[in-house]
């Protein structure tokens, strides 16, 4: 499938494209060659194919048949359990893996068996679409698609639940009347026990978002110790990737819009005359790029005014990009002339994926793993939804570079084969107490383990 060539609409028209985010239909069946090809980012790293390590019993499709991915050398890749539509993932304090399950409403307890493989069970069911999980401590946080709750969680179990934040917009709230393509939320807690929340867009270019009551497309901030939310970061049309690093700063990576309409006044390529204002598929491919941002009080991620722009020759056709420190331009379609928000003025993003990477997952290390990889983010990227070429799934890193982060590092790839046919979509990555990383995958059901060669 390939990215549609829309009309340019009015402002005040919403679209209810689920675009690349984390609400997109159930996967397709996974079909494809057994090995994958790396991703340029993935040959530049030096990383090696494996073989995916499968446990008797773990065999089901897409996991019938041999598989390889690409890794550091030395590290290997193994499935740690099989949870099907596996999404968000959080380390309890008593060394288990909670994982998500927002198509049944579950929170699965993953219990490490000392063989490299877990005992799955059900932590907490009957939610509502159950999507971002963060501890403190002994607390666990749980975003559901209208609402987040704090449990006290031990000896297993989660209990005593309390409301943190409620009423959030999801497709039962009366004025979206079943319009709402970004109802899973995300949380994450801050070091001043803050907690943050996401919250999607109602569609691809819905306006409407930014004046509800709490807004859409933004990321809220509950106080310590509760009260009501407020709007902390705007303009994030749906930031699921939220996670808190270890210096304190929050950060979220954002799926952004389809269909861009080219914003210069000039040709596009070989063409005579502007295509100012057109959709044009190969343009839309690689824009707007996805922003991986250091958030602060009241920023602005420019959605849906203004669109982040990694060329380095903006506007010219096969530029190069660049995608840190990227500035903003103006959407031709919702902003033609600036008004509505000024898009020089906003900071530029601090880091980005290319365009329709669909990052959904987001968690820090410091010193959790070797080398290389000690400090640093990684991003569960989930791979475009109808880009063409598409965009394909890895899990990335960012290392940490003098209190910041740097540039997109393939960490774990080969899901995808030339032909663009994929055996698995990675959303979150997160490292263990015993040095590896856990990857969910909720397109082969799957958590997988990547663990990095024994000292």
């Amino acid at each position: 499938m390939t990215i549609g060539r829309l009309p340019l609409l009015a402002v005040a028209v919403a679209f209810l494209v689920a675009a690349c985010g984390s609400d997109s239909p159930p996967p397709a069946p996974i079909t494809g060659s057994e090995v994958g090809v790396a991703a340029p980012s993935a040959a530049a790293s030096g990383l090696v194919p494996v073989t995916l390590a499968i446990p008797a019993g773990m065999d089901a499709a897409p996991l019938n048949t041999q598989r390889q991915a690409l890794v550091p050398p030395g590290w290997t890749l193994s499935v740690f359990a099989r949870v099907p539509s596996a999404r968000h993932a959080a380390w309890a304090p008593d060394g288990t893996l909670l994982v998500s399950v927002p198509e049944n409403g579950t929170v699965t307890r993953l219990e490490p068996d000392g063989r490299g493989t877990a005992t799955v069970s059900a932590l907490l069911t009957g939610l509502n679409q159950p999507h971002g999980l963060a501890f403190a401590d002994s607390t666990l946080y749980v975003a559901q698609s209208d609402r987040v709750d704090a449990y006290t969680y031990a000896e297993g179990q989660a209990t005593n639940p309390r409301p943190v934040v409620t009423d959030l917009p999801n497709a039962r709230s009366p004025d979206l009347r079943g319009r709402y393509a970004h109802a899973l939320k995300s949380v994450a807690v801050g070091q001043d026990g803050s907690v943050y929340v996401s919250v999607g867009s109602t569609g691809n270019i819905s306006v409407d978002d930014l004046t509800a009551t709490p807004p859409r497309a933004s990321i809220l901030r509950v106080p310590p110790g509760g009260g009501p939310p407020e709007p902390f970061a705007v303009g994030v049309r749906n930031g699921t990737a939220l996670a808190v690093a270890p210096d304190g700063a929050v950060w979220t990576a954002v799926n952004n819009r389809d269909n861009i309409p080219f914003p210069y006044d000039r040709p596009y390529g070989d063409d005579s005359g502007s295509a100012q204002g057109r959709v044009i598929d190969e343009y839309v491919r690689d824009h707007p790029v996805e922003p991986f941002a250091k958030l602060a009080p009241g920023r602005n991620l420019g959605w849906p005014y203004c669109n982040p722009d990694a060329d380095v020759d903006p506007g010219v056709r096969g530029s190069r990009q660049d995608f840190s420190d990227v500035p903003f331009a103006r959407d031709v379609q919702l902003n033609p002339d600036g008004q509505l928000l000024d898009c020089a003025a906003l900071p530029p993003v601090e880091q980005a994926l290319p365009g329709h990477s669909a990052p959904l997952g987001l968690s820090f290390v410091d010193g959790d793993l070797p080398g290389d990889y000690a400090s640093g983010a990684l991003v569960g990227v989930h791979g475009s939804w109808n880009a063409s070429p598409p965009r394909a799934p890895e899990v990335s890193f960012f290392p940490w570079r003098d209190g910041d982060l740097g540039g997109q590092q393939t960490l774990l790839g080969g899901f995808q084969a030339a032909d663009g046919s994929r055996w698995g979509r990675p959303v979150a990555a997160i490292a263990g107490p015993d040095r590896a990383v856990y990857i969910t995958d909720d397109a082969a059901g799957a958590v997988y383990r990547l663990t990095p060669p024994a000292r």
